[in-house]
């Protein structure tokens, strides 16, 4: 049997519940004469057939054919008043709900000017109160068929989302420049978004940007351009490099290493930079083979072919003996061994 309300009220609705339904399932039958208890904070809207009709304001109301006049004429000539009809309340509550939360399920791509295409995520805040709790209920309930906080509270976030991705596009700031643009981001989306809520009864009172960060992806891409930027001329850095590790073998040869005396030679030229046209070819040589593949790394180091090659060498030879970096005995070796060769090509 039906169970028929002479008493309608919602003492147990929660402050962060936007609406309540009475009852929770189906219909409610209803007979006039009955008791109509609205809270404070509330605002009670009957509903019928998919459509939000009479609104009741704080108070107790007792239910007539006066004063729920819409109600009466849907249903027709009310049987002599004493027959219950079938409706539903909806409690709604008209508080300000303080500290909703919003922010991106998924990370939204962004132009860059800076570093191209980027993705980020952003979170806020925001604070609504329910101005027209019959629009809110017929757009909310009667349209999109809202009956739970969750669904409604998702439902705005989702147009919070979709506002501010747009707000971001428009504005066209990079990446570095958003921090300094919560407030300004704050201001332009509640203007973006507001229509939108008002045109289902709510009005947006506060709205915040607090967090725009970029994803993993998009830090680790940042950091390989930071390094690519302490870097600089990359053709100055390869240079460095190959001077750098044709400096290291060198060391093993000075100390008695095993190294081929190719090896050697390469050395003292990466130590004698700018030492001639020879030595220049020399280091361009070395460079091209920074820039081959790892299964070419391991070839011999190309040896003086042309008097002025050997010159240059020679002379870097007694500066890296002064300066204590070859011994006396792999000197005279070297040097005799190129003497020899300069020799052969008539020098």
């Amino acid at each position: 049997m039906a169970r028929i309300f002479d008493i309608i009220q919602a003492p147990d609705q929660r402050p962060d519940q936007l609406v309540l339904r009475v009852p929770p399932e189906g219909w409610g039958d209803i007979r006039l004469g009955s008791q109509l208890i609205v809270g404070e904070s509330q605002n009670a809207v009957f509903f019928r057939d998919g459509k939000a009709l009479d609104t009741f304001g704080p108070g107790r109301h007792t239910l007539t054919t006066a004063n729920i006049p819409l109600l009466i004429n849907l249903l027709g000539t009310l049987f002599r008043g004493e027959s219950p009809f079938k409706a539903s309340v909806y409690f709604v509550n008209m508080v300000d709900l303080l500290d909703q939360k919003w922010g991106t399920p998924e990370p939204i791509a962004l132009r860059d000017p800076d570093l191209g295409m980027v993705r980020l995520r952003a979170f806020g805040s925001y604070a609504i109160r329910v101005a027209d709790a019959q629009r809110f209920v017929a757009q909310i309930v009667g349209q999109r068929g809202f009956y739970s906080t969750a669904e409604i509270t998702n439902w705005l976030r989702g147009q919070i989302v979709t506002a501010f991705t747009d707000l971001l596009g428009e504005t066209r700031a990079g990446l570095f420049n958003l921090p300094s643009l919560l407030d300004e981001l704050s201001v332009a989306l509640k203007a973006k978004v507001s229509e939108s809520f008002e045109q289902v009864g709510i009005i947006l009172k506060q709205m915040f940007v607090q967090s725009i960060s970029a994803t993993e992806e998009t830090l680790k891409a940042i950091d390989e351009r930071a390094a690519m930027g302490a870097i600089g001329d990359m053709n100055a850095y390869l240079r460095f490099k190959a001077a750098r590790a044709l400096g290291t073998a060198a060391e093993g040869v000075g100390q008695g290493g095993t190294g081929g005396e190719g090896v050697a030679a390469g050395v003292g030229l990466g130590a004698g930079l700018g030492m001639g046209a020879g030595l220049a070819g020399m280091v361009a040589q070395a460079m091209a083979g920074a820039m081959q593949s790892p299964a070419a790394a391991g070839t011999t180091p190309a040896v003086p072919t042309t008097k002025a090659e050997i010159q240059a060498l020679l002379d870097n030879l007694d500066l890296r003996l002064a300066r204590g970096e070859i011994n006396q005995e792999t000197y005279d070796r070297l040097v005799a061994k190129w003497q020899k060769r300069l020799e052969e090509l008539g020098g």
